[in-house]
């Protein structure tokens, strides 16, 4: 079982736009050294909407190999074509992810039974170990509970990512699935208070800017030590907010480049920070002695 900090890694780009591929080397490394537990490569902090599908499993690939086994790797494969995430998937499980994400299918807004169906059919074809997301907010698709809860009879569907930000929604995730599967948060601001709640982990975004505070406070959570990870995520809460001043990935790879660890790209129609933005994002890494 995966559990504690997992951090939803920015993919670095070049001024061409081209994958920077030793700025990424340099953040798999970072991370293993700085205690995060687990890598999520190509989510939607990899800029996975933006990736041609050579490109979102070469980045699998090279993260795959730089981990070396050091860490999971998780890799992001979900599609809103049910065929696409199955080839993304199976393509993963041969470059050696440790296990898949797959968020609910976006735009296409598929009823509940679309969304068992789409999972069962992923599962069903490819062994890795699969770990559901839920995002309705990216995605306007809502994977209910109920959902996950015939979901997690499958013995590869490990875990879900709830990303809603929604205690009690998470915690009856948690009541249904029981022991079947693992339940991570996706909202770094509410993480902590769903792992004293019996989550087992936060897929972060923060992770990337500060990765030892979010492996401890992961650690305080899961530990059931609430005073202690809440005054260390009071610390962070600034950061947190930054993190989604505009939408994920804009702030955080602005923030990774003024630490110096990337250049400023990201790919239309994303487009780098707004200048009203830039100031205070530099207050809150000047609060943690970032830059």
């Amino acid at each position: 079982m995966i559990t504690g900090s997992i951090v939803a890694l920015a993919t670095p780009m070049e001024d061409s736009g081209a994958v920077d591929w030793s700025a990424l080397e340099k953040l798999v490394e970072m991370h293993i050294q700085k205690g995060t537990d687990s890598i999520v490569a190509v989510g939607t902090t990899g800029e996975s909407a933006t990736l041609d599908p050579s490109e979102h499993l070469d980045v699998i690939t090279q993260i795959v190999k730089w981990a070396n086994g050091r860490i999971p790797v998780i890799a992001g494969t979900g599609a809103n074509s049910t065929s696409e995430a199955i080839h993304l998937t199976s393509e993963a499980e041969k470059a050696g992810a440790d296990a898949c994400l797959l968020v609910t299918p976006y735009y296409n807004k598929p009823t509940q039974e679309g969304l068992f169906q789409h999972h069962k059919k992923i599962a069903e074809s490819v062994a890795i170990p699969q770990i559901l997301y839920n995002v309705p907010g990216r995605t306007a698709c809502d994977m209910l509970p109920e959902t996950i809860e015939r979901l997690a009879v499958f013995d590869n569907i490990v875990g879900v990512k709830e990303a809603t930000g929604n205690i009690a929604r998470g915690e009856e995730v948690i009541r249904r699935v029981g022991g079947a599967m693992t339940v991570y948060s996706g909202d770094d601001e509410t993480a902590y208070e769903l792992m004293l709640r019996g989550a087992k982990g936060n897929i972060s975004v923060t992770a990337n800017v500060l990765p030892a505070e979010m492996h401890e406070l992961c650690m305080l959570a899961i530990a059931g030590k609430a005073d202690e990870a809440k005054a260390l995520n009071d610390k962070l809460m600034s950061l947190h907010k930054a993190m989604f001043a505009e939408s994920n990935p804009i702030p955080v790879k602005w923030a990774l480049h003024e630490m110096g660890l990337m250049g400023p790209a990201i790919r239309l129609p994303l487009t780098p920070m707004s200048e009203s933005f830039r100031e205070p994002m530099r207050d809150v890494l000047r609060q943690w002695n970032l830059i």
